[in-house]
Formats: structure tokens, sequence, C-alpha cells
């Protein structure tokens, strides 16, 4: 088989393919959207900073709301944090006001802990990309940077589910991460986490996902440094304790704030409607099934998802991570995914292989990829690192699957029921 060169991640150049379909012609900056495998975690980390970083407009897709709880099980009182939205009412009403980013900075300053909050930044609802406010958080020990971005997701839907479902620890390193449904059926996750996947700078990102049975969500980061990168640490840990990011997220003011943005004609509404697409197959169990029998231990797999997973695999000779996606619907991409150095088989699949320096890895870790296309559209895509994690040094000189083993996994009917 061919050696090319691997210049990015196919998982990278899936998304930025997915994009230019579209139709915005936005050649995504791949590395910086997508962390090695694509995986659900590392993307929502990336959508949330291009919510919230000021000149990030690309893709802001964050943001909702719910009631604030007390430590109690409690409602704060509402008028405490009003920003001139209606309330709720049984029967529809007028679209609310928009309401402005400096009514968002008000909002933010009374729900924060007795402090200062300065260099703030904000957009207003009727914005693009998105409404969001973010400032540099003070309470006397140390400056930290906070942000609070909002939006809406398709209720019901895998993107609602997946934002407030703890990411894989082999993509996302993180101290401690937890989900809470809430009394009233909103779904908050919090994430003590890492601003670098590698650790090179200990600034500390921790984060609250929420998203409430109406599809608003809200997105809240804080560091314990007064900017997300490129500033020295100021405390130990950023300023919020994980309670109180949950009730910073579930504020009633963000809930109305979502009510008062425009309708995206672009964004299905209600529930998700049933497809007549072919059953999806759960990509980790898949993917064990088609290994070597009785060769391999696995260590940590990414569980029953479709679409996308994973292994880490290990023959005693050291820790492998292989990845998947299986793909419909990207015949028209095949130009973008295949170049001069792709392979066509008899039945009209198109196979290019990969094998090179893993772009994200520690020293000595590389990756090899095997792409599959078929005619009608029908993608495969496996790689597979010679070390456990993306971000980890080598555990061995190479990947314990060969590139014919992963060829083989590639183009098996089992991807297809």
């Amino acid at each position: 088989m061919p050696d090319v060169e691997q210049h990015s991640d196919p998982f990278e150049e899936q998304l930025s393919a997915d994009l230019r379909r579209a139709g915005a012609g936005f050649d995504a900056d791949r590395a910086a959207l997508v962390a090695a495998g694509a995986v659900r975690g590392r993307r929502r980390l990336l959508r949330r900073r291009a919510a919230v970083v000021s000149g990030a407009a690309s893709l802001a897709l964050v943001g909702l709301g719910g009631v604030l709880l007390l430590p109690g099980g409690g409602k704060a009182p509402r008028e405490d944090t009003s920003v001139g939205t209606s309330g709720r009412s049984a029967t529809p009403a007028p679209a609310p006001d928009p309401v402005s980013g400096d009514a968002l900075v008000r909002a933010l300053e009374k729900l924060l802990p007795g402090g200062r909050l300065s260099k703030t930044e904000a957009r207003g609802t009727d914005e693009k990309p998105g409404p969001y406010v973010s400032g540099v958080y003070d309470d006397g020990k140390g400056a930290a940077a906070i942000a609070v971005s909002l939006g809406r997701v398709q209720p019901g839907s895998d993107e609602a589910r997946q934002t407030t479902r703890c990411p894989g620890k082999v993509f996302v390193h993180y101290d401690a991460c937890g989900t809470t449904r809430l009394p009233d059926g909103s779904v908050v996750m919090v994430m003590q986490g890492y601003e670098y996947p590698d650790r090179r700078v200990d600034t500390r990102l921790w984060s609250a996902e929420l998203v409430t049975p109406e599809g608003q969500h809200v997105g809240v980061m804080e560091w314990n440094a007064a900017a997300e990168k490129d500033a020295p640490v100021t405390r130990p840990e950023p300023p919020l304790s994980p309670a109180r990011l949950r009730q910073l997220a579930a504020a009633r003011v963000w809930r109305d704030a979502v009510d008062a943005m425009p309708a995206d004609p672009g964004r299905p509404t209600g529930e998700p409607k049933p497809t007549a697409t072919r059953p999806a197959v759960a990509v980790a169990p898949t993917l064990r099934s088609l290994l070597p029998k009785g060769r391999f231990t696995v260590s940590e797999s990414s569980g029953e998802d479709s679409g996308f997973g994973y292994l880490v695999v290990d023959d005693g000779k050291g820790r492998c991570l292989v990845q998947v996606n299986v793909q419909e619907g990207m015949a028209d991409v095949a130009g973008d995914l295949f170049g001069s150095g792709s392979e066509t088989l008899p039945d009209g699949t198109r196979v290019a292989v990969h094998q090179g320096p893993s772009e994200k890895g520690g020293s000595g870790a590389v990756m090899w990829t095997v792409d599959t296309l078929r005619s009608d559209g029908r993608r495969v895509v496996i790689s597979e690192l010679n070390s456990g994690a993306p971000h980890d040094a080598a555990t061995r000189t190479t990947p314990a699957l060969t590139i014919a083993r992963l060829r083989t996994i590639a183009l098996s009917p089992k991807w297809w029921p």
C-alpha cells in the first residue's frame, strides 16, 4: 500500500469538508477547531471558545439557562436577576424585546459573589453570531476570566444529549466531571479541566453546560488566570466552586435572554423527527468485534455511541488508541478527502492510506489511517496511534494494528447492517 504523508488529521478534514458543504465557503482552521479524534467533548470546548472570545465568530453554538438553584434546593427570587424581559405565561406571548450586551454585563455582575468585574465584553441577543458576556472577575484572591454564552439546541436531539455528557478522558484531561438533572428537567454538566490538554501550563478551565427541556443552552467558563491563554496563573483554582458554577448556569436571566434571541430559520425546532436512514451501529463494540481474537486487551472504550467511537488497546507491547468515524452522504466531498495517492477498488470504493507523525502527540507518536468511501457516499475512516491518547508520548515504535488490518476493519460490512 502507498504511504502518503499525512498533512492533517482525517477527522479534522471531515469537519472542514462538512463546513464547506454547508454552504458558507468556510475553510476551517482544522487544528484549532478539533483535537485529534474529533471527540465530542473537546469539540464542545472549542465551540464554546469560539462563542465567547472576541472576534471568534465562526462556530458560536452555545448558550442557555434555567432557574437559579440555591444550596438547599430553593430558587432565587426572580426579580434580582431580571434583565427586563417579560415573564412566562401559559398563553403565547409576543417575542421579547432584544436584550443588550450591557444588560447581560449587569446580569453577570449581579449574579457573581462579592468582587469586581472588569474588562467586560458582550453581544446582545440580536447580534451575530450570538449573545455572550465575558470579563475579568476578582474576588480579592486573584483575577480570573469568566464568560457566559447563550444559544439553542434542538430538544431531545443527539446534540442536546452530548452537550451535557462528560467527555472521555482519553481526549479531554480533567480532574472531575458530573452531570445533574435539576427539578425543572434541565440537565447541567460541570467539568473541572484544563485549558491545555498537555498541561504545558497549569491554566485551569472549569465549565458548566446546561440544557433545558425547551432546548435553551447556557455555557459558563472560568479560568484561574485573567485570560484564557497567554496570561499567568493568578490563583490555584478558578473562583467559583462547581456548585456555584451550576447555580450561575441555571440563573433565570440567561433563559430569558435566550427567549429574546431571534428564531434561526436554519435550526430545527421541537422533537427530532425519525429518519429513514439505515440503523446506526455502535462503533466501539463493532470495532472490538473486528480485532484479532485473543490478541488485545481493551482498557478504555467510548461506549455504545454511533458515528464515532474509540478503543484503547494493548497487545502486551504498549497501549494504542484506535478511532473510527462512520458517516453517510459523503460522496460530494470525495475530492476533498481523496487525493492522487488513493486507490479505487473494483466496486468503486475509494481507499486512502496516511502514515506520519501525530500532529498533537508527544515524543515519537505516529498516526496510521485508512480512509474508505463507498460509491454511494458511505464512509469509514479508522486511525491508530502508537500511544494511549492523542497528546501522549509513544508507548511503542509503531501502532499495534498493521495497515492491512486497519484496511480490513474499515472495509468490513459490519459497519452497514
